[in-house]
């Protein structure tokens, strides 16, 4: 063995030394190139894929996101278009239930007007028969007390009492 003194502390007295170094480097640069590099590439390899399919779902995830929000929007505008027509339709609806009920009314009280026309030409048929009776009956026992005979002969007295009448009926037609 070759004594290398003078050489400094950091190499080994002998050569024999040395090459047991180198050996054993080698031994281990094998070892760590066969068992140990593969490990950390493959652990490497996987949180890239797992970083990588993050990603990819990340923005997968990102796109469906956007297009849900697309579809949310349209939705939501085809929502609002179809609350504007219903309250078009209903506001519509509104107006023709309102002319509708508007008519009744007026049918309605178009009808009682009528009925009370009716009503009232027949009370007031029944008024002149009654008045036409008593009125007759009066004219008749005062025409008779004036001339001095009995006008009981109830021909005699209808038409004297019809000519009464119709002189009355005339004299507000000759003061218009």
């Amino acid at each position: 063995m070759l004594p290398l003194e003078g050489f400094g502390p950091l190499l080994p007295e002998h050569l024999s030394e040395i090459i047991a170094g180198i050996v054993l480097f080698l031994i281990c640069w094998l070892v760590i190139q066969k068992k140990v590099v593969p490990a950390f590439e493959a652990t490497y390899e996987e949180r890239a894929a797992a970083i990588q399919g993050g990603m990819e779902k990340a923005e997968k995830a990102q796109a469906e996101a956007a297009a849900a929000l697309e579809e949310y929007k349209e939705q939501l505008a085809t929502a609002r278009e179809e609350a504007a027509r219903i309250r078009e339709e209903a506001k519509a609806q509104g107006a023709t239930i309102v002319a509708e009920m508007r008519q009744q009314a007026q049918d309605e009280s178009a009808r009682l007007l009528n009925n009370a026309k009716t009503q009232i030409e027949a009370e007031r048929a029944q008024a002149i028969s009654q008045l036409r009776t008593e009125v007759g009956g009066l004219a008749t026992t005062l025409a008779g007390r004036i001339v001095g005979e009995s006008l009981d002969d109830d021909e005699r007295a209808r038409r004297t009492v019809d000519r009464f009448i119709e002189s009355l009926e005339r004299e507000p037609v000759e003061r218009a």
